[in-house]
């Protein structure tokens, strides 16, 4: 038995790696580049690969995700991702394939996500998915951040300024209002980057749609990275819950919550 750990850089990917290693069997950590990381999160995936052991494979296909959105002539939204099918899914599968395709593929999915396994496996059928953290002992992400301070290992920042997943930088085209106010409140520098190479990307590639979604008065209307910062300046008003349509952020703010 082999395993394939999907190792994002998040805390459930490095508590489910530390799972599949009490297994005794070898493992492989996979973690795919997007160029558009938190600096924080290399510090942590090198800290976490060294106490949990297992040979780390690094994908990077130079690309940025406004590169992927150049190349693909479309820009990612919640419905079409080039982002990650370009820089993380594709990449990852042809590694697979190539190098483990017996392997049981590994995702760090926890006991609040189960809605999300059904498509995985299907997905990735017929090769076998384990999801450690949707297995007993069940843990609060508050308490595998705990697991890794034990283990002498600083989660990753990103938590701490109040973002659910530790990807991207905080920046995903898949998020929503809240998420992006709470960027350029908290990390004006990368927002400031992302809208740069927005306007830049549509300069380039007139007639592109942006991410960010808003209905008024019936009707729903795509706003830029750039309208969104100065209707925030404004004082614009916004949905506080609209981070996306998976939920986890309230449900890690809630366990934070419980943990306090």
């Amino acid at each position: 038995m082999s395993y394939i750990v999907y190792f994002s850089g998040g805390i459930a990917s490095y508590c489910s790696a530390k799972r599949v290693a009490t297994t005794g069997d070898p493992f492989t950590l996979l973690f795919t580049d997007t160029r558009t990381e938190d600096p924080d999160l290399y510090r942590f995936l090198e800290e976490a690969h060294m106490k949990v052991g297992g040979e780390l494979v690094w994908l990077d296909q130079g690309l940025t995700v406004w590169d992927s959105f150049r190349k693909a002539r479309y820009m990612g939204n919640t419905r079409v991702d080039p982002c990650s099918r370009m820089l993380k899914r594709e990449p990852a599968a042809a590694w697979v394939k190539a190098n483990a395709p017996d392997a049981t593929l590994v995702f760090g999915f926890d006991w609040t996500e189960g809605h999300r396994v059904e498509a995985v496996e299907k997905h990735y059928a017929p090769q076998e998915v384990w999801c450690p953290m949707m297995d007993p002992p069940y843990l609060t992400k508050c308490q595998m951040m705990d697991e890794a301070k034990a283990d002498g290992i600083e989660p990753p920042r990103l938590y701490a300024l109040g973002f659910p997943h530790n990807n991207c930088g905080g920046m995903c085209v898949k998020t929503g209002q809240a998420q992006f106010a709470h960027l350029l409140k908290v990390l004006p520098e990368t927002y400031a980057y992302h809208e740069e190479q927005q306007e830049s990307l549509m300069a380039e590639q007139p007639g592109l749609r942006p991410f960010i979604r808003r209905a008024n008065k019936g009707k729903l209307e795509y706003w830029t990275l750039k309208q969104w910062r100065e209707y925030v300046e404004a004082g614009g008003e916004y949905d506080p819950k609209d981070y996306g349509g998976c939920n986890c952020f309230f449900v890690l703010n809630e366990q934070m919550e419980l943990a306090l």
